[in-house]
């Protein structure tokens, strides 16, 4: 049986282009969300390490997608050394 490829819900929500990088922009903001959860920093400890302020990582914490770009997310998880990739498909 062969199986089949689960698509996020931004693809019904958005047209292809869009959704593929609002996709991105999950994963990221998904990780970063658990990187801070697990690193026992207060918001302002985190803030100092991703260089940004205490009220940008409590939109981290609270997965507010819309206040990120992708580019920022991608710094910001290198930043907490996640080492982002990026991993293309045919």
């Amino acid at each position: 049986m062969k199986k089949k490829k689960v698509r996020s819900v931004f693809y019904d929500l958005h047209p292809e282009d869009q959704a593929a990088e609002m996709e991105m922009r999950s994963l990221l903001l998904r990780g970063l969300g658990r990187w801070f959860a697990g690193s026992g920093m207060t918001q302002t400890e985190a803030a100092k390490v991703l260089g940004i302020t205490q009220a940008r990582v409590s939109d981290v914490k609270h997965g507010k997608i819309s206040q990120f770009s992708l580019d920022l997310l991608v710094r910001l998880a290198a930043r907490a050394g996640l080492d982002p990739k990026l991993k293309m498909a045919a």
